[in-house]
């Protein structure tokens, strides 16, 4: 079941002229369910023009700092981030659901560790939540942030940041790339590439005593950073990210289509969820078990339906699945036969899903 709760708006504000910080009021009775590891996200849900919006947005705020803070940047015909930049307000409710997600590693107070990160934008916000955390609770580590942002204006969490690296100047170090405005400094102008990532990895980031890499941003990103960071040493498993948002490539549609034609006809649903049992036949209009399981009625956690943010996760229990996309499972998830409903096509006569995984 998908439980969400009302959560009333402690404080909002215009964190850049198109980002809003929106704080909740947790009541004392929630805040165990709503304790979170930094990199989590909450998913908010609001009927918008008779709507079911839901939307997952990355935590900003610290464990730490007993807050729950998100970070809403507007996009154009964004339903819901218009909504929270126009029309919420301090008092209103949302219906929210307790923190979620996979994009951290665990503290460790005693160890001494050197952690990078690279952001782009809104990506920030899971990032800023993490690096606060491990430099709080791990004295002896060490972070490094490249954060590409548009102007200096656009850049969200600035001020903080800069509080940060004071707090810490010894232990954190910031590079800000900018697109649209020049810097003094050449290389601090333009999008990461192969050219710049190579100099980083060559001049700015000790590869061989790097212990966990995060990045954030757009899928082309991401991809090219993970990639690069590989060439040079760093080991895949230390290399984590999280997507905010992504668009099919050509080879993606391509290998979507292959899945498609192993769909299997009228496949017979079994969902687990809440120790419940859920019965349902695919129909041929939807091509993925959690839209097939909402058109008959039942009720599952979901949020981006894009194979983003693992809030439809499950574990596939008999028959089997094939997944179209996805950016949101680790390999050894994967190998445990979670899968993310949202993407995940029935390609046998009988399938058994258990959300109470």
């Amino acid at each position: 079941m998908a439980d969400f709760f009302k959560l009333k708006v402690a404080d909002i504000y215009k964190e850049t002229k198109d980002t809003v910080v929106i704080s909740f009021d947790v009541p004392d009775n929630l805040k165990a369910q709503f304790q979170f590891k930094q990199g989590q996200h909450l998913t908010l849900r609001k009927e918008i023009n008779g709507q079911d919006i839901r939307r997952s947005y990355s935590l900003c705020s610290s464990p730490l700092d007993n807050q729950w803070k998100v970070a809403v940047k507007t996009i154009r015909q964004g339903v819901f981030s218009n909504y929270a930049f126009n029309e919420l307000k301090k008092g209103d409710e949302l219906q929210v659901m307790a923190p979620h997600g996979e994009f951290f590693v665990d503290c460790e107070p005693e160890s001494s560790k050197n952690y990078i990160a690279f952001a782009a934008g809104s990506g920030i916000t899971p990032t800023l939540s993490i690096i606060k955390t491990h430099l709080l609770q791990e004295p002896n580590s060490t972070f490094k942030l490249f954060y590409l942002n548009r102007t200096v204006k656009s850049i969200i969490f600035k001020e903080e940041i800069e509080q940060l690296k004071n707090q810490f100047f010894e232990r954190f170090q910031v590079f800000y790339f900018l697109t649209k405005e020049q810097r003094d400094i050449p290389f601090l102008n333009g999008r990461f590439d192969e050219e710049k990532l190579g100099i980083l990895t060559k001049t700015f980031i000790d590869i061989p005593d790097t212990d966990h890499a995060f990045i954030c941003g757009p899928q082309d990103m991401i991809f090219l950073i993970r990639d690069e960071l590989q060439k040079a040493g760093l080991s895949k498993d230390k290399i984590h990210y999280e997507l905010f948002f992504s668009g099919s490539s050509e080879e993606e549609n391509k290998h979507i289509a292959e899945i498609l034609e192993e769909k299997a006809d009228g496949t017979q649903v079994t969902i687990i969820d809440g120790g419940k049992e859920f019965h349902f036949i695919m129909d041929d209009d939807f091509d993925n078990i959690l839209d097939g399981a909402l058109a008959a009625g039942a009720d599952l956690p979901f949020a981006c339906k894009g194979g983003v943010c693992s809030t439809c996760k499950c574990q596939v229990v008999e028959g089997s699945v094939k997944m179209k996309v996805n950016y949101a499972l680790e390999e050894k998830e994967v190998a445990q036969n979670y899968v993310l409903s949202c993407q995940a096509v029935p390609t046998s006569e009988k399938v058994v899903v258990n959300f109470d995984v």
